[in-house]
Protein backbone atom coordinates (compact mmCIF):
# COMPACT_ATOMS: atom_id res chain seq x y z
CA UNK A 1 0.00 0.00 0.00
CA UNK A 2 1.08 3.56 -0.56
CA UNK A 3 -0.72 4.91 2.53
CA UNK A 4 -2.99 3.80 5.35
CA UNK A 5 -5.91 1.65 4.30
CA UNK A 6 -8.80 3.65 2.82
CA UNK A 7 -12.18 3.61 4.50
CA UNK A 8 -15.78 3.41 3.37
CA UNK A 9 -16.11 7.19 3.16
CA UNK A 10 -13.29 7.27 0.61
CA UNK A 11 -15.00 4.54 -1.42
CA UNK A 12 -18.33 6.40 -1.35
CA UNK A 13 -16.60 9.56 -2.60
CA UNK A 14 -15.13 8.03 -5.76
CA UNK A 15 -15.80 10.03 -8.90
CA UNK A 16 -14.11 8.14 -11.76
CA UNK A 17 -12.80 4.72 -12.83
CA UNK A 18 -9.23 5.97 -12.38
CA UNK A 19 -9.98 7.00 -8.82
CA UNK A 20 -11.51 3.58 -8.16
CA UNK A 21 -8.39 1.83 -9.40
CA UNK A 22 -6.15 3.98 -7.19
CA UNK A 23 -8.23 3.46 -4.06
CA UNK A 24 -8.59 -0.28 -4.46
CA UNK A 25 -4.92 -0.69 -5.30
CA UNK A 26 -4.20 0.75 -1.85
CA UNK A 27 -6.93 -1.26 -0.14
CA UNK A 28 -6.71 -4.66 -1.84
CA UNK A 29 -4.28 -6.48 0.45
CA UNK A 30 -5.95 -5.38 3.69
CA UNK A 31 -9.59 -5.17 2.57
CA UNK A 32 -10.77 -8.49 3.97
CA UNK A 33 -9.32 -7.81 7.42
CA UNK A 34 -9.31 -4.02 7.76
CA UNK A 35 -12.86 -3.61 6.52
CA UNK A 36 -14.85 -6.79 5.95
CA UNK A 37 -13.90 -8.63 9.14
CA UNK A 38 -13.69 -5.61 11.44
CA UNK A 39 -17.04 -4.21 10.32
CA UNK A 40 -18.87 -7.55 10.13
CA UNK A 41 -19.54 -6.86 6.45
CA UNK A 42 -21.96 -9.64 5.59
CA UNK A 43 -23.60 -8.24 2.46
CA UNK A 44 -21.60 -10.64 0.24
CA UNK A 45 -23.11 -13.61 2.09
CA UNK A 46 -26.58 -12.06 2.02
CA UNK A 47 -26.30 -11.64 -1.75
CA UNK A 48 -24.98 -15.16 -2.31
CA UNK A 49 -27.71 -16.64 -0.13
CA UNK A 50 -30.40 -14.70 -1.99
CA UNK A 51 -29.06 -16.00 -5.32
CA UNK A 52 -29.17 -19.61 -4.15
CA UNK A 53 -32.57 -19.26 -2.49
CA UNK A 54 -34.03 -17.64 -5.62
CA UNK A 55 -33.11 -20.66 -7.68
CA UNK A 56 -29.49 -20.00 -8.55
CA UNK A 57 -28.59 -22.84 -10.86
CA UNK A 58 -31.67 -25.00 -10.69
CA UNK A 59 -33.07 -27.19 -13.48
CA UNK A 60 -29.77 -28.91 -14.18
CA UNK A 61 -27.82 -25.78 -15.05
CA UNK A 62 -24.16 -25.82 -14.07
CA UNK A 63 -22.94 -22.35 -14.89
CA UNK A 64 -20.80 -20.46 -15.38
CA UNK A 65 -21.89 -17.76 -12.94
CA UNK A 66 -20.46 -14.26 -13.17
CA UNK A 67 -19.42 -12.42 -10.00
CA UNK A 68 -19.57 -8.83 -11.27
CA UNK A 69 -17.51 -6.32 -9.30
CA UNK A 70 -16.00 -9.26 -7.47
CA UNK A 71 -13.41 -7.31 -5.49
CA UNK A 72 -11.41 -9.68 -3.30
CA UNK A 73 -13.89 -12.49 -3.87
CA UNK A 74 -16.00 -12.31 -0.71
CA UNK A 75 -19.26 -13.00 -2.52
CA UNK A 76 -17.61 -15.64 -4.66
CA UNK A 77 -16.35 -17.38 -1.54
CA UNK A 78 -19.86 -17.32 -0.08
CA UNK A 79 -21.26 -18.76 -3.32
CA UNK A 80 -18.64 -21.48 -3.33
CA UNK A 81 -19.41 -22.34 0.29
CA UNK A 82 -23.09 -22.66 -0.69
CA UNK A 83 -22.24 -25.13 -3.45
CA UNK A 84 -22.10 -22.86 -6.51
CA UNK A 85 -19.18 -23.76 -8.77
CA UNK A 86 -17.88 -22.68 -12.18
CA UNK A 87 -17.51 -19.10 -10.99
CA UNK A 88 -15.91 -16.33 -13.02
CA UNK A 89 -15.02 -12.89 -11.67
CA UNK A 90 -14.77 -9.45 -13.18
CA UNK A 91 -13.65 -6.22 -11.56
CA UNK A 92 -12.14 -2.88 -12.55
CA UNK A 93 -9.27 -3.37 -10.09
CA UNK A 94 -6.47 -5.75 -11.04
CA UNK A 95 -5.18 -5.54 -7.46
CA UNK A 96 -8.50 -6.68 -5.98
CA UNK A 97 -8.72 -9.50 -8.51
CA UNK A 98 -5.22 -10.61 -7.53
CA UNK A 99 -6.48 -11.09 -3.99
CA UNK A 100 -9.62 -12.85 -5.24
CA UNK A 101 -7.47 -15.29 -7.21
CA UNK A 102 -5.78 -16.42 -3.99
CA UNK A 103 -9.10 -17.86 -2.78
CA UNK A 104 -8.93 -20.49 -5.57
CA UNK A 105 -12.66 -20.32 -6.29
CA UNK A 106 -12.73 -18.70 -9.75
CA UNK A 107 -11.99 -20.54 -12.96
CA UNK A 108 -11.35 -17.18 -14.66
CA UNK A 109 -10.85 -13.57 -13.60
CA UNK A 110 -11.41 -10.70 -16.03
CA UNK A 111 -10.22 -7.15 -15.47
CA UNK A 112 -12.93 -4.96 -17.01
CA UNK A 113 -15.00 -1.82 -16.53
CA UNK A 114 -18.68 -2.80 -16.61
CA UNK A 115 -19.48 0.48 -18.34
CA UNK A 116 -17.03 -0.24 -21.16
CA UNK A 117 -17.90 -3.89 -21.59
CA UNK A 118 -16.77 -7.35 -20.54
CA UNK A 119 -14.75 -9.22 -23.18
CA UNK A 120 -16.94 -12.33 -23.29
CA UNK A 121 -19.54 -13.55 -25.82
CA UNK A 122 -23.25 -12.78 -25.58
CA UNK A 123 -25.21 -15.15 -23.33
CA UNK A 124 -22.18 -16.71 -21.67
CA UNK A 125 -23.50 -16.84 -18.09
CA UNK A 126 -26.33 -18.81 -16.50
CA UNK A 127 -26.25 -16.59 -13.42
CA UNK A 128 -25.03 -13.10 -12.52
CA UNK A 129 -24.30 -11.99 -8.97
CA UNK A 130 -22.98 -8.66 -7.73
CA UNK A 131 -22.38 -7.51 -4.17
CA UNK A 132 -21.25 -4.03 -3.16
CA UNK A 133 -20.82 -2.66 -6.69
CA UNK A 134 -24.08 -0.74 -7.03
CA UNK A 135 -23.46 1.85 -4.35
CA UNK A 136 -22.32 5.42 -3.72
CA UNK A 137 -19.24 6.41 -5.73
CA UNK A 138 -19.45 3.35 -7.95
CA UNK A 139 -21.91 2.57 -10.75
CA UNK A 140 -25.65 2.75 -11.33
CA UNK A 141 -28.21 1.11 -13.61
CA UNK A 142 -26.26 2.16 -16.70
CA UNK A 143 -24.37 -1.14 -16.27
CA UNK A 144 -27.52 -3.24 -16.74
CA UNK A 145 -27.39 -3.55 -20.56
CA UNK A 146 -23.94 -5.12 -20.42
CA UNK A 147 -24.85 -7.53 -17.62
CA UNK A 148 -27.96 -8.58 -19.51
CA UNK A 149 -25.93 -9.02 -22.71
CA UNK A 150 -23.54 -11.53 -21.15
CA UNK A 151 -26.37 -13.52 -19.50
CA UNK A 152 -28.27 -16.26 -21.29
CA UNK A 153 -32.05 -16.27 -21.45
CA UNK A 154 -33.50 -17.30 -18.09
CA UNK A 155 -30.31 -16.49 -16.18
CA UNK A 156 -30.83 -15.73 -12.49
CA UNK A 157 -29.63 -12.33 -11.25
CA UNK A 158 -28.92 -11.24 -7.67
CA UNK A 159 -27.61 -7.68 -7.47
CA UNK A 160 -27.14 -5.87 -4.16
CA UNK A 161 -27.96 -2.15 -4.32
CA UNK A 162 -27.38 0.26 -1.44
CA UNK A 163 -30.86 1.42 -0.39
CA UNK A 164 -30.00 5.13 -0.33
CA UNK A 165 -28.23 4.87 -3.69
CA UNK A 166 -31.18 2.97 -5.15
CA UNK A 167 -33.38 6.03 -4.85
CA UNK A 168 -30.66 8.54 -5.78
CA UNK A 169 -29.46 6.78 -8.94
CA UNK A 170 -32.80 5.96 -10.55
CA UNK A 171 -32.86 2.20 -10.15
CA UNK A 172 -36.63 2.10 -9.64
CA UNK A 173 -37.20 3.73 -13.02
CA UNK A 174 -34.62 1.47 -14.68
CA UNK A 175 -36.20 -1.73 -13.39
CA UNK A 176 -39.68 -0.56 -14.33
CA UNK A 177 -38.47 0.06 -17.89
CA UNK A 178 -36.79 -3.36 -18.09
CA UNK A 179 -40.00 -5.04 -16.95
CA UNK A 180 -42.15 -2.98 -19.29
CA UNK A 181 -39.88 -3.78 -22.23
CA UNK A 182 -40.03 -7.49 -21.44
CA UNK A 183 -36.31 -7.80 -20.75
CA UNK A 184 -36.60 -9.21 -17.22
CA UNK A 185 -39.11 -11.35 -15.34
CA UNK A 186 -39.74 -12.44 -11.75
CA UNK A 187 -38.51 -9.19 -10.25
CA UNK A 188 -38.41 -8.91 -6.45
CA UNK A 189 -36.54 -6.61 -4.10
CA UNK A 190 -35.87 -7.96 -0.59
CA UNK A 191 -34.10 -5.64 1.86
CA UNK A 192 -31.15 -6.87 3.95
CA UNK A 193 -28.66 -5.47 6.42
CA UNK A 194 -25.19 -4.69 5.08
CA UNK A 195 -23.32 -5.13 8.37
CA UNK A 196 -23.59 -7.37 11.41
CA UNK A 197 -24.01 -6.42 15.04
CA UNK A 198 -20.26 -5.95 15.57
CA UNK A 199 -20.02 -3.07 13.08
CA UNK A 200 -19.00 0.32 14.46
CA UNK A 201 -18.57 2.49 11.36
CA UNK A 202 -20.75 5.47 10.49
CA UNK A 203 -22.82 3.47 8.00
CA UNK A 204 -23.31 0.41 10.23
CA UNK A 205 -27.11 0.70 10.10
CA UNK A 206 -27.29 0.95 6.30
CA UNK A 207 -29.32 -1.56 4.35
CA UNK A 208 -29.35 -2.80 0.80
CA UNK A 209 -31.89 -4.14 -1.62
CA UNK A 210 -31.09 -7.33 -3.45
CA UNK A 211 -32.62 -7.16 -6.91
CA UNK A 212 -33.68 -10.65 -7.93
CA UNK A 213 -34.86 -11.33 -11.47
CA UNK A 214 -34.36 -13.46 -14.54
CA UNK A 215 -33.34 -12.39 -18.00
CA UNK A 216 -36.39 -12.79 -20.24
Amino acid sequence: MTNDAPDLAAAYDLTSPAASKRLYADWAKSYDLSFAAQQSYHLPFQTAQAFVTAGGLMSGKRGPVLDAGAGTGLCGQALSDLGVSQLEATDISADMLAEATKKNIYRAVIEADLLRGIPVPDGRYQGVVSSGTFTHGHIGPEAFPELLRVAERGAQFALSINKKFYHLAGFETAFAALEQDGKITGFSLPEVSIYGAAASAEHRHDTAFIALFNKA
